[in-house]
């Protein structure tokens, strides 16, 4: 995976952010439930996290020279487990799903805590 890679990855994932946040605001609004649309609120936000995150993965890598490939995969199966089920529970109610979303929320703190470490053995 590439800088450009993550940088276009990260640059998608706001993307479709922007778009679910304004369907979640606008059209589901009178839909769901408020918990619903909260659970679908707090997927939107994750995603918009960490697609900046990769963003930044993409920055940190190209300045410092220090591998985040293994923190980019992270970010990328966090919002497909976290937002996405976050999604799909908000709108499905089945709960088998919401027992998903921590697996989602671990790959992210996994992701972030690699990065630490990367970072911490990166030489000045």
């Amino acid at each position: 995976m590439t800088n450009k890679n993550i940088l276009m990855t990260g640059s998608f994932f706001l993307f479709i952010a922007v778009l679910l946040g304004a369907f979640g605001a606008h059209g589901l609004k009178n839909i769901l439930e408020a918990q619903a649309l909260d659970t679908f609120k707090t997927g939107v936000t994750y995603q918009f996290y960490h697609g900046f995150g990769l963003i930044l993965l993409a920055i940190i890598s190209k300045t410092y020279g220090i591998d985040v490939k293994k923190s980019a995969l992270l970010f990328i199966i966090g919002i497909f487990l976290f937002s996405g089920n976050c999604y799909l529970y908000s709108i499905t109610q089945i709960k088998t799903i919401a027992l998903i979303i921590p697996a989602g929320g671990l790959s992210f703190i996994t992701g972030w805590l690699l990065l630490t470490i990367n970072i911490s053995k990166k030489r000045e």
